[in-house]
């Protein structure tokens, strides 16, 4: 990959009173949380430490679980296994068990959430009977209490993993609980008690997205596990419903844009389901409301193979996970093809799948790893990428930090590049900034195939143009036609000519030949069926690339890029994608 570097930042002035049909984001007061919220926060978390939160703590009624919910997604069994040998795996990350020490991990972040969330209970049970798992869960929890049990501090008490860990200590009962020790069980029991009456507090203060989220589904599953929690479950179902509204979209996707977030939100939905099920209740219908949402817009954003897209920093999580969610879920429904909202739209046509991003990227507070990857776009066919972003860790193993960055540029998604700068800026502190605020969107069907028209105003304030793509997918998936268009627009008037660069970063795997009159390249996949790609209006070069699988590993690759100059008058560049075979 090329090209993609820290950027200088873009400015763009807010604008309000978009008319119908337009689509503003970014506005002044969405850079963050404020002064007054942020030191809310902090008193919040310093009140953890008074004796009158530890009062608060207390409980009135005897300490059991009023059922066992079965978990309705299954673990990596791979993982499981090395616990069992004396190691915890977690996205190409590993710490052995004799030196795992809670108070102080030495891990990453999103590790550390992983241990402490004990999210590995559901490895640890795909590889093993209770009765061969439960002795390593028990001493891994001993461990846990230990340090935290008395002790209330971040990160083991963050409301989100608080949420989480009632889920998984209630669901994998049996591997923590089945000890004779009466005294490590009161303890045990104590403590997810403690935990819930610290989230009836402390859920509204998670961020807001799928931390709060979790918090709150917390609060819901202890109203309907810990007895006398007919209050809680009342007091939490309200603060769920708060959560999902201010995090979902009327179409289902979330506001922070990232699919492997959504993959979550209907994992940690579909467990918080079946936790009413053990109880014999009637599912809260706004659990019901919210993944029959989220499936369908999750399923918009799957390609061919099966496997998701990758946007806002996340790894093509593989086909099975995704099926193990939606069976999970119970929703049967089609893809989303129009999620105006959530910002990505889907062509289907024959074996042919598109998925584009059509809207600005997330608020800068809901970005963490967001990307500047507006009007960027993927392409499979018959289960075989062609076209793919660059993608990110977030699903898949840590990336090193500069690479991670450097993933979230414009350049390393499949779109139109202007001097090599970003359409949003993506500040040193790994913010979002100004760039992106309004997508002008047209879309039509017809017995022809699909057709996407949409532009973007990222580079309007700094350069002085509106990048305007069209997509249009033949109705047997034969033939991809795009155009992409830089028109004048702003105040800006720009003497010498601006450089931009097309950019298709392609599948792994992929064979390519260029033609001899440089205005076109044959691709062959790997089942051996060929592609025409040609172009006009700019210089046809392959460069190198890279792509994120799965498993987040980086695998060589190529880019076709097509070089141009943008005069004072704009420039078209016009392409096409075609089967040969």
């Amino acid at each position: 990959m090329s090209r993609a570097r820290p950027i200088d930042p873009p400015a763009i002035d807010g604008q309000d009173g978009i008319e119908p049909g337009k689509r503003l984001i970014r506005v002044a007061g969405d850079q963050g949380l404020s002064l007054a919220e942020r030191l809310a926060n902090r008193l919040h978390k310093l009140a953890w430490r008074t004796p009158l939160h530890a009062l608060r703590l207390r409980g009135r009624y005897p300490l059991k679980l009023l059922a066992v919910p079965a978990d309705p997604i299954v673990g990596d069994a791979h993982a499981g296994q090395a616990i069992l040998e004396g190691g915890i795996l977690h996205r190409g990350e590993a710490i052995a068990l004799a030196s795992l020490d809670f108070s102080n991990l030495g891990v990453s972040a999103d590790f550390a959430d992983h241990i402490h969330s004990f999210a590995w209970l559901r490895d640890l049970a795909a590889a093993a009977p209770r009765e061969r798992g439960a002795p390593v869960a028990e001493q891994l929890l001993k461990q846990w209490l230990a340090a935290f049990g008395n002790h209330v501090a971040e990160p083991a008490w963050r409301a989100d993993l608080w949420g989480r860990r009632i889920l998984f200590w209630a669901s994998y009962a049996p591997f923590i609980l089945s000890s004779g020790d009466l005294v490590y069980r009161s303890a045990v029991l104590n403590s997810l008690a403690r935990g819930a009456r610290h989230l009836d507090r402390g859920a509204d203060k998670a961020p807001q997205g799928p931390a709060r989220i979790a918090a709150w589904c917390g609060v819901v599953a202890a109203g309907l596990l810990i007895p006398g929690g007919e209050q809680r479950l009342a007091h939490g179902e309200a603060g769920l419903g708060r959560a999902l509204a201010q995090a979902l979209y009327g179409d289902g996707g979330l506001a922070n844009r990232s699919p492997v977030a959504q993959l979550e939100l209907i994992e940690l939905l579909s467990h918080l389901r079946s936790v009413y099920l053990a109880r014999r209740r009637d599912v809260s219908p706004l659990v019901e409301d919210a993944l029959a949402r989220a499936v369908p817009a999750l399923l918009g954003v799957v390609m061919g193979d099966g496997a998701l897209s990758s946007w806002q920093g996340g790894a093509p999580v593989s086909a099975e996970r995704i099926s193990a969610a939606v069976e999970a879920s119970t929703v049967r429904a089609r893809p989303l093809r129009q999620a105006r909202d959530w910002g990505y739209q889907r062509l289907a046509c024959g074996q042919a799948v598109v998925v584009i991003d059509a809207a600005p990227p997330p608020v800068s507070r809901l970005a963490q790893g967001g990307c500047a990857s507006t009007l960027g776009f993927e392409f499979s066919d018959a289960g075989q990428r062609l076209i793919v972003n660059c993608g990110g860790g977030r699903g898949g193993q840590r990336l090193p930090d500069a690479l991670a960055e450097a993933l979230r540029s414009t350049a390393a998604h499949s779109t139109l590049v202007m001097a090599d700068s970003n359409s949003t800026a993506i500040h040193a502190d790994g913010s979002l900034g100004r760039g992106v605020g309004e997508v002008e969107l047209d879309r039509q069907e017809n017995d022809g195939g699909s057709r996407v028209e949409a532009s973007h105003d990222g580079y309007v304030r700094r350069f002085g143009f509106v990048h305007q793509r069209q997509l249009a997918l033949a109705a047997d998936g034969r033939e991809l036609r795009g155009e992409d268009v830089l028109l004048p627009a702003g105040r800006r008037r720009r003497g010498a000519a601006a450089h931009f660069a097309v950019r298709f970063h392609l599948a792994p795997g992929i064979e390519v030949t260029q033609t001899a009159d440089g205005l076109g390249a044959l691709l062959r996949v790997g089942d051996g069926r060929p592609w025409q790609f040609r172009c006009r209006g700019g210089t046809l070069t392959l460069e190198e690339s890279l792509w994120i699988d799965p498993t987040g590993q980086p695998c060589p690759t190529h880019q076709l890029v097509i070089e141009g100059q943008a005069a004072a008058g704009g420039s078209t560049v016009s392409w096409q994608f075609k089967r040969a075979g």
